[in-house]
This record gives structure tokens, sequence and C-alpha cells, in this order.
């Protein structure tokens, strides 16, 4: 019974959640979007947008 108490205990203390982790993998998917966005923007124009401005947010990479 000793034995069971103490390995409970132990296991209570360690974080359940991998915090540090979810956090990497939410900050990398945001700016893995955000640059994917900007280089989609850049390349070919999608079709029916070919004579459209560019947004503002987004900025001008020359070749």
């Amino acid at each position: 019974m000793y034995l069971l108490e103490v390995a409970i205990e132990a296991t209570t203390k360690v974080p359940h959640f991998p915090f540090a982790a979810t956090a990497v993998l939410v900050i990398g998917f945001i700016a893995a979007v955000t640059i994917g966005s900007i280089a989609w923007y850049n390349s070919k124009r999608p079709a029916g947008w070919e004579n459209k401005e560019r947004p503002d947010v987004v900025p001008k990479v020359d070749s």
C-alpha cells in the first residue's frame, strides 16, 4: 500500500500537459501561415485576381 501511495505522489507532481511543446506548435503554425501567405501573394495571382491591386498588408518582394 505504501508503494502505491509513493507512486501516486510521484506522478501527481509531474505536469500532465506539455505547455512548451504546444506553444511551439501554435507559434510555428502561425509563422508558417503568415510566411506562406506572403509567398503566395507574391507569386502568381489566383484566377480572377490578375488585374487587382496587392493588399496593403502584403509587402512587395523583388525576385
